[in-house]
Parts: structure tokens; C-alpha cells; sequence
């Protein structure tokens, strides 16, 4: 009996130390050694006690908990990605931004696309009180440089953040598939533990890790199974079964040339509604789509009202009918290289011959104030603070929901810490007493084995 007790308060010291050892491990959840009377044996006098026994080593889990964790953890994955993006995006826009969408006063930011408009009119306003100084058609033609050259690099720089989405979506959708096959893994050892008798709760700490990691790529559910294995599934696809993998993530591109994300054997499209996959679609396909559509039809917009009116100007030489600016859109938008090689070809002049008149450049100089149809009869700088408040909303309000997102995280990951977690002053209290109930049981040895001397004792003398 208390060779029996000295066992079982060693195996308790033990476990003390693992959760000791752990108490810093987010995904380690306290063990402890549940133990019962050992079966008594029956005498004259009553049943007789025969120590304690070691029954399992279990552990402070709380499933809801868990899930839960699993739930905001695809939340915060999805909004932590469409922030990211969306904080690229700011940086190539290059603009302050308005935190509201109906804002349609005007954008102030010395390097931005407002500041290159209105540098681009102020030039022309400057120009109709002189049409023909060649400084100030060279002063025209540069700030419509400068203007052109920033619709390229916004355009540019917009693109390759939806380059670098499709990256991330490819590179998440990877990490998935190595999560979804250590899950199985772990699956198949904690199988073969339970099936042994024995218990893995390493293994299911190293799992929920595993399963919480793999949320923060794709909203996913599980079911626990009588076996010890969690099946995971996502949109409805089984991907883990068991020990098993039945099926894996595989990006695909559409018939419109999106990067999706499908089922690879069931070749089913996924419909995601958390995660990083999903929040790098979401924000690609809705708020860099509606600012890359926006700047786009500004451009477009640019280039056709303007040379609209300059095709039927005159340059100083007496010529006619070119365009201003060239290309279709804000990747495209250029200007015309004749007018940069030689200012003197700006069509400034409603007639040919008379220097003097400024009558088409007073008319590009007032396309500023001027309500364009395919603006939604707003100005070229109305409509682009509109897409810039549109785009400042959409920023402020991920950042918003991130930052309520990561505060239930921590609340729920401080609770689950308090329950399951490891308190430092807790097993340090539990090892005192496992120390003195060692001793106790040690003593207990000595003393038997002194009655038994003496015992021995009298039969000699």
C-alpha cells in the first residue's frame, strides 16, 4: 500500500512539472492525475483499504471555448488580411482619406491625383490669360505629364496589390493543405493511443493548435468523434476524416480570370465566409475592384472630355485635329508626344492664325467646374473625393471591426487561460502537498518495516 502511494504521488509530482514546464504554452491545457481508492479487501472486521491508484491523466478542456477561439480566430484572420491589402492600396493611392462616402468636397494632399488635377487646370487657367507664351504651354504640358504619370503609378500600384492577393490566397491555400495534413496526422496517433488504453493529451494540445491555426486561414467545423479524432470540414467539403485526407484546397481561375479557391477532388467551388483566403478575396473583388473601376473611369472620363475639345482647336503653326492625351484608361493614359516635343502644337486657338485667342484653352480650363454624365454629373475632383472617401470608409470600417475582433480574441483566449490554463501558484501548492504525501508514504515503509523487525525480534529471543 504505500510502495503503491509513493508511486502515485511520484506520478502526480511529475505531472505538476509538465504543467509547470507548459505554463508560458498558449495552447497547453493544465493535466492533472485522477486517482481512486484501490479496491479493499474484505475481512472479519469490514472491508480493509489498500491504498490509491492512478485511474487517467486528464485534462481541463473547454470545447465551447475552443470553438469559439476557432470561430473569431477566421474573423480576425479575414479582417487582418483586408486591412493589410487595403493599407497597400492607401500607400500607392497616396491621398488623406475621408472616413465618409458621401464626401464629395475636395481631396488636399500634396502628392496625389487631387493635387495633380488641380495643377493640371490651374495651368490651363494660366495659359488662356497668354495662349501664346510657350512657357506657359510647356507649364500645360508638364502638369499633364505629372498627371498621366500619377494615373499610371495609382494603376500600377493597385494592380500588383491584387497580385500580391492572389499570391497570398495561393500561399494560404498551401498552409491549409499542410494544417488539414497534420490534423489527420495527429488524428491517427491519438487514435492509436486511445485505442491502447493510453492517453495523448500532448497530441490534442498540439491538434486544437493545429485546428486554430488552420481557422485563420479558412472558417472551418469540426466534430469530435468517439475514437479521439476531429473531422474537419470546410464549405460543407469534408477535407479530414479520421486519420485520413479525402480532400484538399486548390486554387482554380474562373471564366472572368478570379483566382478562386475550390475542393480539389469534389471540384467544388468553395463559398468561404472567414479566414485569410476569404478576406483577400473579399477586399481584391469588392474595394480595390471599386477604386481600381474608379480611377479607371476618371481617366476615361479625362481623356474624352478634354480631347473632345481640343480636337478642334489650333496650334500657333495653324494645326488642328489631334488628340491631347492618348491610351483609354489609367494604366494607359499618356499625352500626346508631339505637344511634349513642341509646346508651340497645343491647340489653344478656336481659329487658325490668331495666337491671341484663347477661347479652347479657357474651355479645357473650365471642364474643372464642369458636371461630367459619366461622373454621375459630378466633377472630375468631386468624383475622385468621392472615391477616396468611398475607399477611406471601407478602410475605417475593417480597421473598426479588426479592432472589436482582436478584443474578443483576447477576451475569450484570457478566459480559456484562467480555466485550463497553468497557475504557477496553484501547482506550486499541489507539489507541497504531493512532497508531503511522499514523505508521509515513506515514513508508512519505515514504519512497517521497524514493526516487522521487531516482530522478527521476539521470535528470536
Amino acid at each position: 500500500m504505500a510502495g503503491q502511494s509513493l508511486s502515485v504521488q511520484q506520478e502526480a509530482t511529475a505531472i505538476a512539472g509538465q504543467n509547470l514546464a507548459n505554463v508560458n504554452n498558449p495552447a497547453y491545457a493544465e493535466q492533472q492525475l485522477k486517482v481512486q481508492a484501490a479496491t479493499p479487501l474484505q475481512t472479519t472486521a469490514g472491508q480493509e483499504g489498500t491504498g490509491v491508484e492512478a485511474v487517467s491523466i486528464t485534462q481541463l478542456w473547454d470545447s465551447l471555448l475552443n470553438s469559439q477561439i476557432t470561430a473569431e480566430g477566421s474573423v480576425s484572420g479575414s479582417l487582418t488580411s483586408q486591412q493589410s491589402a487595403l493599407q497597400e492600396a492607401e500607400s500607392y493611392l497616396n491621398e488623406q482619406l475621408s472616413n465618409s462616402s458621401s464626401s464629395v468636397g475636395s481631396v488636399s494632399s500634396p502628392n496625389g491625383l487631387a493635387a495633380d488635377l488641380s495643377g493640371l487646370f490651374n495651368s490651363l487657367q494660366t495659359l488662356s490669360t497668354d495662349p501664346s507664351n510657350i512657357s506657359d504651354r510647356q507649364a500645360a504640358v508638364q502638369s499633364a505629364q505629372q498627371l498621366t504619370e500619377q494615373f499610371n503609378e495609382v494603376s500600377s500600384g493597385l494592380t500588383t496589390v491584387s497580385s500580391d492577393l492572389n499570391t497570398s490566397i495561393q500561399n494560404d491555400v498551401a498552409s491549409s493543405n499542410q494544417d488539414l495534413s497534420q490534423i489527420a496526422a495527429l488524428n491517427q496517433q491519438i487514435m492509436m493511443a486511445q485505442n491502447s488504453g493510453g492517453a495523448a493529451n500532448d497530441l490534442v494540445d498540439e491538434r486544437e493548435q493545429a485546428i486554430e491555426n488552420l481557422a485563420g486561414y479558412v472558417n472551418l467545423m469540426t466534430s469530435a468523434q468517439p475514437d479521439g479524432a476531429v473531422n474537419i470540414s470546410i464549405g460543407g467539403v469534408t477535407m479530414v476524416s479520421g486519420g485520413t485526407t479525402p480532400d484538399s484546397l486548390q486554387t482554380y481561375t474562373n471564366s472572368s480570370g478570379q483566382l478562386l479557391v475550390q475542393a480539389q477532388n469534389a471540384g467544388t467551388s468553395l463559398a468561404l465566409s472567414g479566414g485569410s483566403i476569404e478576406g483577400s478575396i473579399t477586399t481584391r473583388d469588392g474595394a480595390l475592384a471599386t477604386l481600381q473601376g474608379s480611377v479607371n473611369t476618371l481617366a476615361t472620363q479625362l481623356i474624352g472630355q478634354f480631347n473632345s475639345v481640343y480636337k478642334n482647336g489650333y496650334d500657333l503653326n495653324g494645326g488642328t485635329g489631334q488628340s491631347f492625351f492618348t491610351g483609354s484608361d489609367a494604366a494607359s493614359i499618356g499625352v500626346n508626344n508631339t505637344v511634349v516635343t513642341d509646346p508651340s502644337t497645343f491647340q489653344a486657338a478656336a481659329t487658325a492664325g490668331d495666337p491671341g485667342d484663347n477661347t479652347v484653352a479657357l474651355a479645357l480650363a473650365n471642364l474643372a467646374g464642369q458636371p461630367i454624365t459619366g461622373l454621375n454629373n459630378q466633377t472630375f475632383s468631386q468624383s475622385y473625393a468621392q472615391t477616396v472617401g468611398t475607399f477611406g470608409s471601407a478602410l475605417q470600417s475593417v480597421n473598426e471591426q479588426l479592432t472589436n475582433s482582436t478584443s474578443v480574441s483576447q477576451m475569450l483566449t484570457t478566459q480559456r487561460s484562467s480555466e485550463t490554463g497553468v497557475d504557477t501558484d496553484t501547482e506550486m501548492t499541489n507539489l507541497m502537498q504531493f512532497q508531503k504525501a511522499y514523505e508521509a508514504s515513506a515514513e508508512l515503509v519505515t514504519t512497517v518495516n521497524e514493526m516487522l523487525e521487531t516482530v522478527l525480534n521476539m521470535k528470536t529471543e
